[in-house]
């Protein structure tokens, strides 16, 4: 609810001249509230809407689980270290939760589900790669710090992923750190000079010359 108060004026004064100042007031009334609601802090979101969102200061939401002495489970929403690429103030969709197989009861942060060849195959669809920018951001910095990079990872994840991942990492292709773009050049070796001097050939002996 927005108050605006006008000490020491008389309403019946309120004339055609003061309309366009009050207007201007309450525009940058409602902006300022808008603005200050529209700001997600982890620890302020519910169990369902934790899991893969980003606080407005760029860092992730993680959801965490404790359990009472009676036994009974608590969950706690809170601010994590790692900070999304460019990404501020967002609560994952719905769609991009079902299309890239995500669960909003995901408890941490972590690579293990990019073992799972069922996600990797939800992550590299077109529905989730070409649409979640947050959901891609995310996995594609967890891969990076296992030393892969993901799309190659989904150019094997028809076969095995355990697998593909092992054969990325022997390759030689290694993704860049989190937040960083990637290349995929690389430099040649250092070249070591040879010598190739060659004999003069020599004919063979002839017996009884």
């Amino acid at each position: 609810m927005l108050f605006l108060s006008f000490p020491n004026m008389d309403s019946s004064k309120l004339g055609c001249t003061h309309l366009p100042i009050l207007a201007l007031l309450i525009v940058l009334a409602f902006q300022t509230t808008l603005g200050s609601s529209s700001m997600i802090k982890c620890e302020d979101l519910e169990k369902s809407r934790c899991a893969f969102a980003v606080s407005w200061s760029g860092k992730r939401c993680v959801l965490e689980k404790t359990v009472k002495r009676s036994g009974e489970e608590a969950f706690t929403c809170r601010t994590s270290e790692i900070e999304a690429d460019q990404l501020q103030n967002i609560v994952e969709t719905e769609q991009c939760i079902e299309g890239c197989g995500l669960d909003r009861n995901t408890l941490g942060i972590s690579s293990d589900s990019l073992l799972d060849t069922r996600f990797t195959r939800d992550l590299c669809s077109s529905r989730c790669y070409d649409h979640c920018s947050n959901v891609v951001d995310l996995f594609f910095n967890l891969a990076a710090g296992e030393g892969v990079f993901l799309p190659k990872l989904c150019e094997a994840q028809g076969g095995n992923v355990r697998r593909g991942m092992s054969e990325i990492r022997s390759s030689g292709i290694v993704a860049a750190g989190p937040v960083q773009p990637v290349s995929l050049s690389t430099a040649p070796g250092p070249v070591q000079a040879m010598s190739l001097s060659v004999a003069p050939a020599v004919a063979p002996a002839v017996n009884g010359a």
